[in-house]
This record gives C-alpha cells, sequence and structure tokens, in this order.
C-alpha cells in the first residue's frame, strides 16, 4: 500500500529550527503524512546529542505516525548538504562530502543529495559520488520555492538517483504539498528500518500537489509554476527593499 512521507524536516533539535518534534508531529499527522524524515543540522551535535535526539523522536511518535531521526551534514565550507538516514553513528562537523559518503554507505545508511541550487552546490557534484547518493532533491521548498529546481535534472540523470522532494521544514512557510510516497506491505509494519528499506529499494516516488513528478500532467504545468515562483520572488525582493527604505 502507499504512505506518504514528508522529507527534510526541522525541529528545535537544530539550532535554526522553531517547531518542537511533537507540534511537527502533530501537524504533519493531521495532513496525511504517515512518516516525518526528520534531518537536524549536524551543527552542535555529538555522539550523546544524537542518541537523546532518537529516543526524543520515538517519544513523538505514535501509531498515527513515524519520525525517522535523520541527520543533515554539512562540508567545511557549508556549501555541499546532505541528508542521511539509518542507524548510522555521529559523523562529526565539517567533513568533506566524499568521506561521509562512505562512511553512510558503510553502514547501511541511506543519502540524498539536498538543494543542489543553494550557493551552486551542483558545481562541486564529484562523479564518484553517484555510487553513493540514493537521491538528489529534485526540488527543496525553502530554496527551490514555488517550483522544482532547474539544476537537478542534469544531476539526477548523471548520478542515475532517486529525484527527491524537500520541504527543508524550518517554520510555517514551508509547508507545501511536496511529499514522497513509498510503496510498503502494510500501514502497519511501519518503522525505521522498513522505511530506510523501501526508500532503499527505491520503491518511492516524488509528489507535488498529488500527482508525480513524471507524470505529463505536471510537466506541462512546470511553465506556469516557474513564472509563478519568479513572480513571487520578485514580490518578496519589493517587500525587504520596502522594510529597509521604512527604517
Amino acid at each position: 500500500m502507499e504512505i506518504l512521507a514528508a522529507s527534510h524536516v526541522h525541529s528545535t533539535w537544530s539550532y535554526d529550527g522553531s517547531w518542537s518534534l511533537e507540534d511537527l508531529s502533530a501537524r504533519f499527522s493531521r495532513r496525511g503524512c504517515r512518516v516525518l524524515m526528520m534531518t537536524e543540522h549536524d551543527r552542535g551535535f555529538s555522539a550523546a546529542r544524537l542518541r537523546e535526539y532518537r529516543q526524543a523522536c520515538a517519544q513523538a511518535s505514535s501509531s498515527e505516525i513515524l519520525l525517522v531521526p535523520g541527520m543533515e551534514y554539512s562540508d567545511a565550507a557549508n556549501r555541499v548538504h546532505v541528508l542521511v538516514w539509518g542507524d548510522v553513528p555521529f559523523l562529526g562537523e565539517g567533513l568533506s562530502t566524499s568521506e561521509m559518503l562512505k562512511a553512510v554507505k558503510a553502514c547501511g545508511g541511506i543519502a540524498v543529495l539536498a538543494h543542489p541550487a543553494r550557493k551552486k552546490a551542483w558545481q562541486c557534484f564529484d562523479p564518484e559520488w553517484a555510487d553513493l547518493l540514493l537521491g538528489i532533491e529534485a526540488w527543496n521548498r525553502k530554496y527551490d520555492g514555488w517550483a522544482p529546481s532547474e539544476v537537478s535534472p542534469a544531476l539526477l540523470k548523471t548520478a542515475g538517483a532517486v529525484p527527491f522532494v524537500g520541504l527543508d521544514f524550518h517554520t510555517q512557510k514551508q509547508f507545501f504539498p511536496l511529499v514522497m510516497a513509498l510503496e510498503m506491505e502494510s500501514n502497519k509494519n511501519v518503522s525505521e528500518d522498513t522505511v530506510v528499506a523501501c526508500f532503499r529499494a527505491r520503491h518511492c516516488s516524488a509528489r507535488a500537489f498529488g500527482s508525480p513528478l513524471s507524470q505529463e500532467v505536471f510537466r506541462a504545468a512546470l511553465p506556469a509554476l516557474r513564472m509563478a515562483e519568479r513572480s513571487r520572488r520578485t514580490v518578496a525582493s519589493i517587500a525587504r527593499s520596502s522594510g529597509v527604505l521604512s527604517r
């Protein structure tokens, strides 16, 4: 059966998060999500803090929604970010992306390249990452806005990776109809292990507004989405400028 997972979600366990795990659990459950793929920033974490965080995710989970603990690792330049899930110990801060990805694979975890357009991270892509990445974010709500990334398609093709959609949720502004649909055997046997295994087997697909990104109806809507995003950025820029002038 199909269940829905919101991916790339931050809580107050991240230095820049604003929602508690309990509040996220309640709100996303009401929005029809069965799984939350959490991704806290590595900054300020440690092995002990990760253990505490795993326990907190378990406590915030319920029979309606599962919070899967995960990390968002950043390289030393804070340019390339990678989302990691699975039974992976805390790897440390500021690791090289290649070193970190190899460690994740050795532990049996899964890794997804986050928001490749941010700081032009796509320019840093190393071909050796292709065998180490499960997926690449094709659409990140925080950085791409109302339309998918224009740089991700080429990377996805090069890497043979799974297209992911991520909210990069920090605040209310990042609520958006982007989810990963998972093909699971049952809605009852949903655990961290079965969810990670489902992703690893690529039994998943990215959805926007309820439609797969691969569907023709979605591709036909791309020009309108990109126009809307350009308009949104223009309005936001004007608003910021007006705020500066008013001060």
